[in-house]
């Protein structure tokens, strides 16, 4: 379900419509590293491109957030048929 919240970035209030469970991604993400929801959404506009909308931006990042912590296979032979398309998408790869 699409969930729209306000918040206010750079002294500017704007809305932000994404799926429940990334506002709960984003909240999980915000609290590891001990920042406010408003300062980590704020930090993601900062670092995103001028064409990317920032709904768009959250999401990505939360998805990169969640593949840097996904372990490394131990073997070659560990490695799945998705994880070259995952090394892609979060840019190691």
């Amino acid at each position: 379900m699409i969930v729209k919240r306000s918040v206010a970035i750079k002294g500017h209030r704007t809305s932000i419509s994404i799926e429940e469970l990334f506002w709960n991604c984003l909240k999980g993400i915000a609290a590891r590293r001990e920042l406010s929801l408003a300062a980590l959404i704020a930090e993601i506009d900062r670092a995103r491109g001028k064409e990317e909308n920032l709904s768009s931006a959250l999401r990505v990042f939360v998805l990169s957030d969640a593949l840097s912590r996904l372990p490394a296979p131990a073997s070659e032979a560990e490695t799945s048929p998705v994880q070259p398309a995952l090394r892609a998408v979060s840019g190691k790869g």
